[in-house]
């Protein structure tokens, strides 16, 4: 069974938080995808504390779509190691959740890069 998942990456920049979104939202492979610009981020890097300003991506997906999401995340992505992390949707709105179904691309069906 299709479960619904929200896929959650960071960018360095608004403008390649939203070439990622274009992306995913042509191709289908996402419903719905929220940027929040000015996050602070300060993480573990090579040995030392790092912190940086970035962009957070909220993107609503299904889980038979993460490895496509994935894919263009990492072709798009000025990191080297850039997060792409998948947390599930456990319970929503059933509108909200036949509309995010209805606005993906079918399981089997999904359109490559």
């Amino acid at each position: 069974m299709e479960k619904n998942i929200i896929v959650m990456t960071t960018a360095d920049s608004k403008e390649l938080a939203l070439r990622i979104a274009d992306k995913l939202l042509s191709k289908r492979a996402a419903a719905c995808v929220n940027i929040f610009n000015g996050v602070l981020s300060r993480y573990w890097w090579q040995g030392s504390i790092a912190s940086e300003e970035e962009v957070v991506l909220l993107i609503k997906t299904a889980d038979y779509l993460f490895p496509q999401v994935s894919r263009l995340i990492k072709q798009l992505h000025s990191y080297q190691c850039p997060e792409v992390i998948s947390l599930p949707i456990t319970a929503g709105s059933q509108e909200y959740l036949k509309w995010l179904k209805d606005s993906l691309a079918q399981s089997g069906t999904t359109a490559e890069d």
